[in-house]
């Protein structure tokens, strides 16, 4: 609506503005006369200007569209920080709109504009970039030929040689217009490859360490079934991007502070690249460790189009879902198992299509002390405390045949979603190792730490609802 209400009706203005004013006060005798006017014909100059203001229309627009498409897929190959991506499309893929880099490209416009103040500069600069974009382009396509075509390399060399050619010409031609205002392009695209490649490479570093650091699942046998920490009340959710083994931030947890949930669970939040993620397909449900451990780890799936739901929406859907798998006895073959998610037979995720029924309400006629029941079928269990007390029960089947180890689990988990869940998050903070070089301490101590603080976090950037959250910080030596 913008561009349509505003932005084209400025541009056309613009540009038919200028091509009344050359029309009108051009002089054919003056040394500075502009070629390209001169050589069209008197009879189709102004056609010739209407397609030129058509053609700079959209090469506008192509700029601003393909800048976000460039973005995104170096954000998903980790080669520049995160941004929020906003898809305009449900059909779509590719439609994206990213506000942060619109902001920078306006405040980009205006600084070369109001620096230049002079079209010749922002002619020499803009004659280089587009030169410079052919010439990587044809490289580029040389490699095409051989590697996706399958072609002979001596076809490769010769397009290379041929196009190639002409293009180093015109690019030797644009160098000699370098300090006149074609340094702008060079300055900015070494400006962003250095942030590209400092961000690049701490992202890995990063991932090297998560990896190293990994807690197994030995180690936590060997804690035995306490954990060798005091569990209190609650349901503790850990973010965490691993799939399978324990993040390190839980050792770093309970190593500085041993005390934590009776319910735990390691919360992975992923992004597909499809509009929606039907509800029956968007839990994965595993458990970690021994069942008297009380832990699990849960994969939720969205969607580039989904919405997802409010804090307490998301925390009854994510509590029905465990219940259901707990339920359901953790079978092998309940729906399958995600695939490249485990690496323990105990880590196996299996898929929840549709959570166990869960109500809470309030209950004044239930007095007495602490007592707790699930309801099957007619049969009700109440859980009171005081003369008004909150009823919170699981609603089962009545053909359900339910053990009482399953009971007492489902039990637990009840009484843990009555007392509140946290949301715990890691804050890595990034160091580079003493003795490392002074390029490396630089790149990680300064450029890559101060990315990391002004983009958009993994939490932030995956819209995840959580009613309170725990930032648990640590430092990376890398």
């Amino acid at each position: 609506i913008a561009f349509t209400s505003l932005v084209y009706p400025a541009l056309i203005l613009a540009y038919m503005g200028q091509a009344a004013y050359i029309s009108r006060h051009h002089n054919f005798e003056n040394i500075n006369h502009i070629g390209f006017y001169v050589s069209v014909p008197e009879k189709i100059r102004w056609p010739v200007l209407v397609i030129a203001i058509l053609a700079a229309v959209i090469g506008s627009q192509a700029v601003i569209t393909g800048t976000f498409s460039i973005i995104k897929q170096c954000c998903s190959l980790s080669c520049f920080p995160k941004v929020k991506i906003v898809h305009t499309s449900s059909t779509v893929h590719g439609q994206i709109y990213i506000p942060e880099i619109n902001w920078i490209l306006m405040i980009l416009c205006l600084a070369v504009t109001i620096g230049f103040r002079d079209t010749k500069h922002l002619t020499n600069a803009q004659g280089l970039a587009i030169i410079t974009v052919m010439l990587v382009t044809t490289c580029l396509m040389s490699l095409v030929i051989v590697l996706c075509w399958n072609n002979s390399i001596v076809f490769s060399l010769v397009f290379l040689l041929f196009f190639g050619a002409i293009e180093v010409l015109y690019f030797s031609a644009s160098l000699v217009k370098f300090r006149e205002g074609a340094w702008v392009p060079i300055m900015l695209s070494l400006f962003f490859m250095i942030m590209m490649c400092v961000w690049h490479y701490g992202t890995i570093k990063k991932y090297e360490f998560d990896v190293e650091n990994k807690v197994s699942i030995s180690w936590l046998l060997n804690l035995g079934p306490s954990l060798g920490i005091v569990r209190v009340r609650g349901i503790g959710l850990i973010h965490t991007e691993l799939m399978s083994g324990i993040p390190a931030i839980f050792s770093h947890f309970v190593t500085n502070l041993p005390a934590f949930h009776q319910v735990l669970v390691f919360l992975c939040i992923k992004s597909v690249p499809i509009p929606h993620i039907r509800p029956e397909e968007r839990f994965w449900v595993g458990r970690v460790g021994p069942k008297q451990y009380r832990l699990y780890r849960v994969v939720v799936r969205y969607g580039y189009r989904d919405v997802p739901k409010d804090d307490i929406e998301f925390e009854k859907d994510l509590v029905c879902s465990i219940a259901e798998f707990i339920r359901c006895g953790d079978s092998d073959d309940q729906n399958g198992s995600l695939d490249g998610a485990t690496d323990h037979a105990c880590e196996r995720l299996s898929s929840i299509s549709k959570g166990l029924p869960f109500q809470e309400d309030d209950d004044s006629e239930v007095n007495g002390s602490d007592s707790s029941i699930l309801s099957t079928g007619k049969e009700t269990y109440q859980n009171a405390v005081g003369p008004k007390a909150k009823r919170v029960r699981f609603v089962l089947p009545k053909d359900a045949q339910i053990d009482g180890e399953v009971r007492s689990e489902l039990q637990e988990l009840t009484d843990a979603r009555e007392a509140g869940m946290s949301f715990i998050t890691g804050r890595a903070h990034m160091k580079a190792k003493s003795g490392s070089g002074l390029v490396k301490k630089i790149a990680i101590n300064y450029i890559y730490e101060f990315l990391r603080r002004n983009s958009r976090g993994s939490v932030t950037a995956a819209n995840i609802p959580h009613a309170s959250t725990l930032e648990v910080g640590m430092v990376c030596q890398v």
